[in-house]
């Protein structure tokens, strides 16, 4: 069965659509009106194997702040969706990941609770508008949705780009690490307790 989730959303704030394949190949076609988030955006896609569209107007001239947080939302109900009843796969996944001088650890788990534990450093651009305190809401909105645990840590850096950047990509690769499906899983929900719906 595909693993396709196709969203839409529309408030006096932003108007989204997206569609996400949690099996794909890394295609991605991103537009916020926000070239460094489209830029983060793509490394999900991009690192995660994920095939991701998404557009979203958003009331940029106010700020970009809820462009990049509903974004976050929809993502993760998206993400929701394309899982459904989350029988079969891995469940955690982590990564480490550098970018240069930056070094960034993303660790999730699909467990049916969204959790959201981050130390951003000061990963962000506040030339593309998006600064650290954003992509913590964006962190925060997506694992609301997603129902995910999420630990995110930039442990070095300097370059606040290189930081966002290993950041996603950590994001993208223990995403796909735990969305996998794993054959000894089949048709078998990985928890104890017999749910992950929270």
């Amino acid at each position: 069965m595909a693993r396709i989730a196709e969203l839409s959303r529309k408030t006096r704030e932003t108007d989204i659509q997206i569609r996400l394949n949690l099996d794909g190949t890394g295609a991605a076609e991103i537009e916020t009106g926000l070239a460094f988030f489209d830029h983060m955006l793509d490394q999900v896609a991009r690192h995660g194997l994920f095939d991701i569209t998404l557009r979203c107007a958003g009331d940029l001239e106010v700020d970009a702040h809820h462009t990049v947080e509903d974004c976050g939302r929809l993502l993760g109900r998206a993400f929701d969706q394309a899982l459904g009843t989350r029988e079969g796969i891995r469940r955690m996944g982590h990564a480490l990941v550098p970018m240069d001088e930056a070094l960034a650890q993303v660790a999730v788990d699909f467990s049916g609770r969204g959790w959201c534990a981050t130390s951003m450093g000061t990963a962000g651009s506040d030339s593309g508008g998006v600064p650290a305190r954003l992509l913590q809401h964006f962190f925060e909105g997506f694992v609301a949705e997603a129902k995910v645990t999420l630990h995110a840590r930039v442990l070095a850096g300097e370059n606040d780009h290189h930081q966002a950047e290993a950041l996603f990509k950590a994001l993208a690769r223990a995403l796909c690490d735990a969305a996998t499906l794993d054959p000894r899983r089949a048709g078998i929900l990985p928890s104890t307790k017999g749910t992950l719906t929270g």
